[in-house]
């Protein structure tokens, strides 16, 4: 069996080394034609004299490249800005187009073998190293065995590694992508095969990386937990979500010309819902369009508070969500990196419902403009000052970077915790109107400290089961790890009459003696 995993192990960090050497990969050369098929006639005027010096001349990565061009647009437009000419000004990015279409060499000679040796074999290779588990684990359970001894579970040098790496991918995924026009020319062939016309962008990558992760690692967390039937049906639901109604169905809606839609995402999560753009192109897309706006107005105003009454936050953060779904699967082996602590659990109350008023707001503004066709409201320039700033910063930085870099050295919902405004409206719901309880038997509890260990939400479990208190925290997303890690059964996630619910309420001490009811 180790023969086994060490080869798939082994074959795993060859494609995972043969993705990161890609980067170096490929040749780029600008030309006349090049020019001329992506560059807008009505620019080509003004750009030609800085970009033709760049025709025909290669470079063997794509970084002087891009920084050339860049700075030949970047030249042209500070002419007309000194010239006062500011009808002349290129706001269109053409780096990303230029540079991918300016790619030769290896990885578009024989892109799909490497798409193949990249994820086929990095897929087979983690499948080696994941499935022998199953035998080498003994019987079903969790133990916590050395859990923070491991360099990977405990913000170890390999933690440190893979965090760093995630925040440089996004940072670039993000902010710098013709930098990584390889690996988006990479899965080009996938991108192909569900749209024959259509070619692979930035977030194509990102949303076929994300899948792939959330698959790839579903299937270890379906054998880890393999014990509880509710941990295996809730990981193949997120897989399912994140596959079907996250990356194909909103690209199969593409190809039959349809609005670009992911049914399961909702407001305020979904922030650009109400944006002009997305609008506009829902209700002229017809009725299909027309279904879309309307079903995702009706998902968060009538299907949020009926559903969390009935089965709280769960049915979504922990069965449908995509940024639960990778948190729960890619993130699980740092879900014990969550701090426990009363001052983390206070910042992270005045975060995350902050960023919901920061949302609720900068949504105001950006309906506001959209209706009125102004972009000041009560002085106040809605698009500078409330829907860019939140798009960054919590869009790209929190969400994107920190959300998911951050794995590694906070825990694998720092997003969910901290930042999304969705968990917060949920959050609110299921803690004063929901039937969603867990329970506890304070009488069999042992204080192993497997719940408060396993909890990703940094909850203090233990402290609850100990007195045998019921856990109604706006937090708590019912993933039901702490009762599946739980040796004795002394918790049970129950969905009963609101009656009773906040019955023996958990009171905390402070340094002061003061009472906190949490």
């Amino acid at each position: 069996m180790k023969i086994i995993r060490y080869t798939g192990l082994g074959l795993f960090l060859f494609s995972f080394a043969l993705f990161l050497s890609l980067f170096f990969g490929g040749e780029y050369q600008l030309t006349n034609e090049i020019f001329e098929a992506k560059i807008k006639p009505e620019h080509q005027e003004a750009l030609r004299p800085a970009l033709s010096e760049l025709f025909d001349k290669t470079y063997r990565i794509s970084i002087p490249f891009v920084n050339d061009i860049n700075t030949s647009i970047t030249d042209i437009n500070e002419i007309f800005r000194a010239e006062q000419q500011w009808d002349k000004i290129i706001y269109d990015d053409y780096t990303g187009a230029l540079t991918k279409a300016s790619t030769s060499g290896l990885i578009r000679s024989h892109t799909s073998l490497l798409f193949l040796l990249v994820f086929l074999v990095g897929t087979a290779g983690a499948m080696m190293f994941i499935l022998p588990q199953t035998k080498l684990a003994g019987l079903p359970g969790i133990k916590n065995n050395r859990i923070f001894f491991n360099a990977l579970n405990n913000r170890g040098w390999i933690g440190i590694l893979i965090g760093t790496f995630l925040v440089i991918f996004y940072i670039m995924l993000y902010f710098y992508d013709p930098y990584i026009v390889n690996w988006i020319i990479l899965v080009e062939p996938l991108k192909k095969i569900i749209d024959p016309s259509g070619e692979s962008s930035q977030w194509f990558l990102y949303g076929f990386l994300y899948t792939f992760a959330v698959l790839v690692m579903g299937v270890r967390m379906i054998i880890k937990y393999r014990h509880s039937r509710y941990q295996v049906f809730r990981t193949i639901s997120v897989m399912f979500f994140q596959l079907a109604f996250a990356f194909l169905i909103p690209e199969i809606l593409v190809v039959l010309n349809q609005p670009y839609f992911d049914f399961k995402n909702m407001w305020p999560l979904d922030y650009d819902f109400f944006d002009a753009w997305h609008i506009n192109a829902l209700t002229s897309g017809g009725g299909i369009g027309l279904f879309m706006l309307v079903w995702g107005i009706t998902l968060f105003t009538v299907g949020v508070p009926v559903f969390v009454y009935f089965f709280g936050k769960r049915w979504y953060c922990s069965w449908v969500c995509g940024c639960g779904g990778l948190a729960e699967t890619a993130g699980d082996p740092f879900r014990q990196l969550s701090q426990k602590s009363l001052p983390a659990w206070k910042i992270e109350r005045f975060l995350v419902h902050g960023v919901l008023v920061f949302a609720v707001i900068m949504t105001i503004g950006v309906l506001y403009s959209f209706f009125t066709g102004s972009y000041s409201m009560f002085g106040i320039d809605t698009y500078n000052y409330l829907r860019k700033p939140y798009g960054f910063f919590i869009g790209a930085i929190f969400s994107g970077v920190i959300g998911t870099g951050f794995y590694p050295f906070m825990g694998n919902r720092v997003w969910c915790r901290f930042g999304c405004p969705l968990a917060a409206y949920l959050g609110l719901v299921q803690r004063f109107k929901s039937r969603f309880r867990i329970t506890t038997n304070g009488g069999q509890c042992i204080s192993c400290g497997n719940c408060s260990t396993y909890c990703e939400m940094g909850i203090d479990v233990r402290w609850y089961a100990q007195r045998g208190q019921n856990i109604v925290r706006a937090s708590c997303v019912g993933c039901g790890i702490c009762s599946a890690v739980c040796p004795r059964g002394v918790l049970n996630l129950e969905n009963l009459e609101e009656k009773g619910r906040f019955n023996n309420a958990p009171v905390l001490i402070n340094e002061r003696g003061a009472s906190i009811v949490r």
